[in-house]
C-alpha cells in the first residue's frame, strides 16, 4: 500500500459506492430481512496475479465497519483457478451492496498485475526495468499504478508535475532538440533529469549531442533501435562519469512477442502503455456459502 494515498482512496470509494447505491438497493430492502446474515468466499475464476484485495476490503468496510472481511492471499502473489481470495461476513444486505464496487476494483487491479507479471517475466534475468505510462483510466491512476508495483513492474512519472520529459509536441513547438533542450535546463532543477524523445537515430545522436539524461526511443524498428541503442552506448563507453551516463528508454510497439528481444538490446527501461490501457479483467466472483 506504499504511495497510496488513503484520503483520497476513501474519497474514491465514496463516489463508486454512491455511483452504484443511488439511494439504495431496492432488490435488497424488498427480499431480505434487514437482520439477515451471510458468510461469503471470494473466489478466482481464471489465474493470476493478485492486486486490491486492500481496496475490497475497505469498500466492505464503507458500507459497513462491522463486516468481517478475512483476506486468504496476498498482494502481488499468484493465483490459481478456484483460489479463495477471502472471505466475508456480515449482514447479506451489507454484502450485496459492496459487492460489485468492491469486484470491479479488485478485477481490474489484478488484471494489470497479471499483464505487468506476464511482461516482468518475459525479461526476467536481464537488467532492465518494465514500465508504466500516463495511459490511466481518469482518477484510478494511483491505484493502476500501484498495481503495476506489485507485479514486480516500474512506474514512469506520476503525472506530468514529477518529471521531464520533452516529448515530440515540445520539440516541434520550441523548433528542435537543441533548443528546447537548452530552455529546460535553464527552468528545471539541476537534479531533475532531462528525458527526451526520440523517433529517429538522427534525433538520438541530437539528444546525446544536447546531453539528454534520459532518451526515449519512441516506435522504432528494431533495425533503428539496434543503431540508436549503440549511439548511447557509444557515448556512455567514452564518458565514464556517472553524470555523463545516458539511459534508454523504449516505447511504442512493445508486446509480449518482442519485449525480450528489446530487453536483450541493453536497453534500461521499457515503458509499456498496455499495461492500464489494454489490461483484461481478472474473472473474480463472490459466492454466498
Amino acid at each position: 500500500m506504499e504511495q497510496i494515498d488513503l484520503r483520497e482512496l476513501n474519497e474514491l470509494i465514496k463516489r463508486a459506492l454512491k455511483e452504484d447505491l443511488g439511494k439504495g438497493d431496492i432488490t435488497s430492502e424488498a427480499v431480505l430481512p434487514h437482520w439477515k446474515r451471510a458468510r461469503a468466499k471470494i473466489i478466482a475464476k481464471e489465474d493470476g496475479v493478485l492486486a486490491g484485495l486492500f481496496v475490497a476490503e475497505l469498500i466492505f468496510k464503507t458500507i459497513n465497519k462491522k463486516t468481517i472481511f478475512t483476506r486468504k492471499k496476498h498482494e502481488g502473489e499468484e493465483i490459481k483457478k478456484g483460489t479463495v481470495l477471502a472471505e466475508v461476513e456480515g449482514l447479506a444486505s451489507d454484502i450485496l451492496a459492496a459487492e460489485r464496487t468492491a469486484l470491479n476494483f479488485l478485477q481490474r487491479l489484478s488484471g494489470i498485475a497479471t499483464l505487468t507479471h506476464a511482461f516482468v517475466k518475459k525479461a526476467s534475468g536481464l537488467p532492465v526495468q518494465i514500465k508504466d505510462t500516463r495511459k490511466t483510466t481518469p482518477t484510478l491512476r494511483q491505484l493502476e499504478k500501484y498495481a503495476v508495483r506489485v507485479a514486480g513492474g516500474t512506474n514512469h512519472r506520476e503525472g506530468l508535475f514529477d518529471e521531464v520529459l520533452i516529448k515530440d509536441n515540445h520539440i516541434k513547438a520550441a523548433r528542435g532538440i537543441e533548443k528546447v533542450v537548452k530552455l529546460a535546463r535553464e527552468k528545471i532543477p539541476a537534479d531533475k533529469k532531462i528525458e527526451v524523445e526520440a523517433d529517429s537515430v538522427a534525433n538520438v545522436a541530437k539528444a546525446i549531442k544536447v546531453k539528454a539524461n534520459i532518451i526515449m526511443l519512441d516506435n522504432m524498428s528494431m533495425r533503428k533501435l539496434k543503431r540508436s541503442v549503440g549511439l548511447v552506448k557509444k557515448h556512455n563507453q567514452q564518458n565514464l562519469r556517472p553524470e555523463a551516463y545516458i539511459e534508454t528508454e523504449v516505447s511504442g510497439g512493445v508486446n509480449l512477442d518482442n519485449v525480450r528481444e528489446i530487453a536483450e538490446l541493453g536497453v534500461d527501461s521499457i515503458s509499456v502503455g498496455a499495461l492500464t490501457h489494454s489490461a483484461k479483467a481478472l474473472d473474480i466472483s463472490l459466492k454466498f456459502v
